[in-house]
């Protein structure tokens, strides 16, 4: 159809109308991603204004991501606002290593952002959000953010809630009031780098615990509690990262009962269940033992650096938002503002139904690419766990694709006991646009299906 906007001509000038009445339509719905725009004759015309204006119009969408030109085609409205990450690094082109969440202009996670903080500026002013907060977060923020996930985690409760400035803090202030150095705490043999990072630096030792099909085993957990002395065990028991396993409910209960038997602390990262909400966390059948960390920076953005920690009780929590203030002082208190409106406005339940249906549609697309190619995934994963051919090593596989311009992360990154499977993380949220992850996966394909020592031609 033919676009026609509706400008508010009441205030700045008429190429910034045409932009915001772009946005806006794009976030109705009235315009859908890679739907053609008017050309810029054509769209000066119907509105009457020269042709300058609506050039200014496009280039100023294009510069925010709102709209993208194809050469001989036109205009056309993006299916992403990300633009180019400068944290790759020189020669990357597409990033397959950083798991991040697809940004969809669906989504419109950058509008939301402009329009929610002109209404805290408008209802509440920046003055009090601009300065020292408590650590753990207020009363009120962490009163609506335990209304907000109780719908799917079922006993979630202001009181026992600490607002960390995103998860990786919280395991760091997690670590340093649970433990001490020389301390044992059990993982996956797989983990999240990041813990694994926090646990080496305050000298915490990982401790690798086997798994089969259906998650970790509670007998060699059971073991692994006789022969360590463990203070804790941390858990991904959704959507796992790295292997995108989710554990079923007859195995969480199991290893609930096993936690509690050999008296046990869980640290449960629930960075991806909000993709999988019928999943109730671990954490709700040992409330009394366990920190359950659920974080916005895999279902929203991870700029906005916003998690919650549900402690086993007050006093932990507590304890916990001290640790908090010694590691980052407070959450940001501008951003858990914007994230406390979205959640009482429909805002975030928006953002996170569009990033679910992208992600699922990626998935897709790398089910199709790597059909054929032995490899895991979970249907609104951000993220494929791809095993590789044993003609193959992990590091000579990630240089040659490398060359190619993509980078990936090999098993060694998550390994706890220094035996990784063969295997690497294929991270699908980073690509700009789906077209760009069709390349990068054809490339990964092709990879896949050539010798290894064609690589060491030179």
């Amino acid at each position: 159809m033919d676009w026609s906007p509706t400008l508010d001509t009441a205030s700045g000038p008429v190429y910034e109308g045409i932009v915001e009445a772009l946005e806006r339509d794009i976030a109705s719905g009235r315009l859908h991603r890679g739907q053609r725009l008017p050309t810029h004759r054509a769209l000066a015309s119907a509105l009457g204004v020269d042709l300058t204006t609506v050039t200014r119009a496009y280039n100023e969408a294009r510069r925010r991501g709102l709209t993208e030109a194809r050469v001989g085609q036109g205009t056309f409205v993006a299916e992403s606002r990300v633009r180019p990450s400068g944290h790759a690094a020189a020669g990357i082109a597409i990033d397959l290593s950083m798991n991040l969440p697809p940004s969809p202009i669906e989504a419109d996670i950058e509008g939301r952002i402009m329009r929610g903080l002109v209404a805290l500026q408008r209802d509440h002013g920046f003055s009090e959000l601009l300065s020292y907060q408590q650590a753990g977060g207020s009363t009120v923020d962490r009163g609506i953010a335990a209304d907000w996930l109780r719908r799917r985690v079922r006993n979630a409760e202001a009181g026992r809630l600490v607002i960390s400035p995103g998860t990786q803090s919280a395991l760091m202030a997690l670590l340093v009031s649970l433990t001490r150095a020389g301390d044992v705490v059990l993982t996956d043999r797989l983990t999240y780098p990041g813990f694994k990072s926090a646990a080496a630096s305050l000298g915490v030792r990982l401790v690798g615990v086997a798994l089969d099909a259906e998650g970790m085993d509670p007998a060699a957990l059971a073991e692994a509690c006789r022969a360590h002395a463990p203070k804790a065990v941390y858990l991904l028991p959704t959507i796992h990262n790295p292997t995108t396993q989710t554990i079923g409910s007859q195995r969480r209960e199991e290893l609930a009962a096993a936690i509690r038997r050999h008296d046990l602390i869980l640290i449960e990262d629930d960075a991806y269940g909000s993709f999988e909400p019928k999943a109730q966390p671990i954490a709700t059948l040992i409330p009394e033992r366990s920190y359950l960390a659920m974080t916005l920076s895999k279902c929203m953005a991870p700029g906005l650096r916003v998690a919650y920690v549900q402690a086993p009780d007050r006093a932990a929590a507590s304890v916990l938002a001290n640790a908090l203030r010694t590691v980052s002082q407070m959450p940001v208190p501008l951003m858990v503002a914007l994230v406390s409106r979205w959640m009482a406005d429909g805002s975030a339940d928006a953002i996170m139904s569009a990033i679910a249906a992208e992600a699922a549609a990626r998935q897709k697309l790398a089910a199709k690419a790597l059909s054929g190619h032995s490899h895991l995934a979970h249907p609104k994963g951000h993220h494929v766990w791809l095993h590789l051919p044993s003609s193959w090593t992990r590091a000579e596989f990630a240089a040659h694709v490398q060359r190619q311009g993509l980078a990936v992360v090999t098993s060694d990154s998550f390994s706890v006991d220094g035996e990784p499977e063969h295997a690497i993380r294929i991270a699908l949220g980073a690509a700009r646009n789906r077209s760009e992850l069709v390349a990068a996966l054809d490339v990964l394909v092709v990879a896949l299906k050539s010798p290894a020592y064609a690589s060491r031609i030179v």
